[in-house]
């Protein structure tokens, strides 16, 4: 991992920054030593990218009616074609940011994946989602908060 660190500049006693004799401004790269559990974080956000492409692909073939038994998308209830829609939104921008490792992506994907359990336990005519599917979403977010934790810790 990389981060930015300004180049030049020193903390006097009272933690404020100044700059150094003959020191410039200029910002570089500094190569950041990725730790075991940014590794394990990452290669666990790159493999939940990967599913939620896929569950994004396969809300957009209900959208689009190539699933084989599936009813028309046009024939669904006005709310639960929101629901699809959202989904078919959420599910690809959420993959993106996983894939990419940025904070962002994993609070879209918090969202995304809070959400749908929201739907199901709450308004399973909806989004109807087995018991088992449900457990395993939830199982992936404790995953991802305490993998967020240890990497977080071993970073101090």
């Amino acid at each position: 991992m990389k981060a930015l660190t300004k180049v030049g500049t020193t903390r006097d006693g009272r933690g404020r920054i100044g700059h150094a004799e003959g020191a410039n401004d200029r910002i570089e790269r500094v190569e950041r030593r990725q730790t075991r559990w940014d590794s394990v974080l990452v290669w666990f956000m790159r493999v939940v990218a990967l599913i939620w492409l896929a569950k994004g692909m396969l809300t957009w073939a209900d959208i689009v009616d190539v699933l084989p038994g599936a009813p028309p998308f046009e024939s669904e209830p006005l709310g639960r074609q929101t629901v699809i829609v959202y989904f078919a939104v959420i599910d690809f921008t959420a993959a993106v940011g996983l894939w990419l490792t940025s904070a962002w992506g994993g609070v879209v994907w918090l969202l995304a994946a809070t959400s749908g359990i929201t739907l199901a336990v709450l308004t399973p005519q909806l989004l109807p989602m087995p018991i088992a599917l449900i457990a395993v979403q939830g199982a992936a977010i404790v995953v991802y908060f305490v993998l967020s934790w240890l990497a977080a810790r071993e970073n101090l």
